[in-house]
C-alpha cells in the first residue's frame, strides 16, 4: 500500500480515458482518485463516493480498483451516491446527460451514468435520491475510502457527519472535492475540529483536500460536529487551524490561506453578521486569484452589508392608517 504523500510523484503515471464521463473536476482530482483507489485501498472497509454526478470521478475510483490486486470485484463494492437528476436543490448540471441536456419531460441521468459506468456495474452499487434517504442510520461498517462532493449545504454535510464521518478509522482516506469553496465553511471548521486525529496527505490537489484517519476520532466530537456546536469564534478558530496547516494548491495556483479566511467571512454571513463578515473578506478583494474567481462571493458579501445598512422602507398609507386605529 502505498503512502498518501508517495502518490504525487505517479501523476504522470496515469492515463485515464478520453472519453472518460464529465465530472465537475480537474484532471489532476481524477487522477489522484484513480492512485488511491489503485495503490492505497487493501479491501479492508467500505468504498464511498458521495456526489457521484455524471460519473467522471466514479470511473477513475471504479477503474483503480480494478487494477487493485487487493481489490475482490466479487465481494467488494462502490457505493455511489447522488440525487442523479437535475433540478434545485441538486447542484447537477445538464452536461451529466449524455446528450449535454436532459430529454424532454425528464430529469434523471442516472441511467447515462450507468451506461458510462457499464463497464465497472458489477460492482459499483447506486444509492440515488436525497441522502436522509438513502444512506443507512444503522449502518456502523467501518469506511476505508470516503470522497466527499455532496456537502453543498449545511443540511447535507449533517447528514455526511452522522452517518459517514463516525465509520471512519485509523486507515480510512478522505477526500473533500469542495476544500476550495468559501460558500462551505462546515468542511473548513470541521476539519480543523479534525485535525488531531487527521494527517494531510499533502497540498491540496486543486480544489480537494486529502487526509488520513491516524488515530481513533473521539464519538464526543464527532457528535459536536455534526450537531455543529461551535461558536463563531470557535469555527473562526478552527478554520485558522487549518491556514496553519496548508498553502497553495500542487499547482501553485490556488492561495487556500486566503480561501480558508474568506470562508471565515461566510462563517459570519450565515450567522447574520454582515459588518464582521464584510471586515473579513474585504482586504481579500486585493488577492488576484480571489479577486477572479470569487467576484460574486464578494457581490454577495456587499450586498447583504448594503441591505442591513438600509432605512427601513416608509409605512404605506394603509400601514398609517392601522397604526392610527390600532395604536401600533
Amino acid at each position: 500500500m502505498a503512502s498518501l504523500g508517495r502518490l504525487y510523484s505517479m501523476f504522470d503515471d496515469v492515463v485515464l480515458p478520453e472519453d472518460i464521463p464529465y465530472a465537475q473536476m480537474s484532471d489532476w482530482e481524477q487522477k489522484f482518485l484513480y492512485l488511491v483507489a489503485r495503490h492505497h485501498v487493501n479491501g479492508t472497509g467500505a468504498l464511498v463516493e458521495l456526489g457521484s454526478g455524471g460519473g467522471g470521478s466514479t470511473y477513475a475510483i471504479a477503474k483503480g480498483l480494478r487494477e487493485n490486486p487487493a481489490f475482490d470485484e466479487k465481494k467488494g463494492r462502490l457505493h455511489a451516491y447522488d440525487f442523479f437528476r437535475v433540478g434545485k436543490g441538486t447542484f447537477a448540471t445538464q452536461r451529466f446527460f449524455k446528450a449535454g441536456k436532459a430529454p424532454e419531460g425528464g430529469n434523471s441521468f442516472r441511467e447515462d451514468f450507468e451506461a458510462a459506468l457499464a463497464p465497472f456495474m458489477g460492482f459499483v452499487e447506486v444509492h440515488a435520491g436525497d441522502i436522509w434517504n438513502t444512506s443507512d442510520p444503522q449502518d456502523k461498517s467501518p469506511i476505508e475510502f470516503l470522497h466527499i462532493d455532496i456537502a453543498k449545504t449545511a443540511r447535507v454535510f449533517r447528514c455526511v457527519a452522522e452517518r459517514f464521518l463516525p465509520r471512519l478509522e485509523p486507515g480510512a482516506v478522505v477526500l473533500h472535492q469542495d476544500f476550495a469553496s468559501p460558500r462551505l465553511p462546515w468542511l473548513h471548521h470541521s476539519t480543523g475540529a479534525l485535525l488531531p486525529y487527521i494527517e494531510i496527505a499533502g497540498a491540496p490537489i486543486r480544489s480537494t483536500l486529502v487526509f488520513e484517519v491516524v488515530r481513533p476520532i473521539p464519538a464526543e466530537l464527532l457528535e459536536r460536529i455534526a450537531k455543529d456546536e461551535y461558536t463563531v469564534d470557535e469555527r473562526l478558530a478552527l478554520i485558522s487551524a487549518v491556514q496553519d496547516e496548508v498553502d497553495l494548491d500542487h499547482t501553485g495556483r490556488v492561495p487556500f490561506k486566503q480561501v480558508l479566511e474568506l470562508a471565515k467571512a461566510y462563517v459570519c454571513h450565515y450567522e447574520g453578521d454582515h459588518r464582521r463578515a464584510w471586515r473579513i473578506a474585504e482586504p481579500l478583494l486585493k488577492d488576484p486569484y480571489l479577486s477572479e474567481t470569487r467576484a460574486d462571493h464578494f457581490a454577495q458579501l456587499r450586498r447583504a452589508l448594503g441591505e442591513d445598512a438600509a432605512p427601513a422602507p416608509a409605512p404605506s398609507r394603509v400601514r398609517r392608517l392601522l397604526r392610527r386605529v390600532t395604536g401600533r
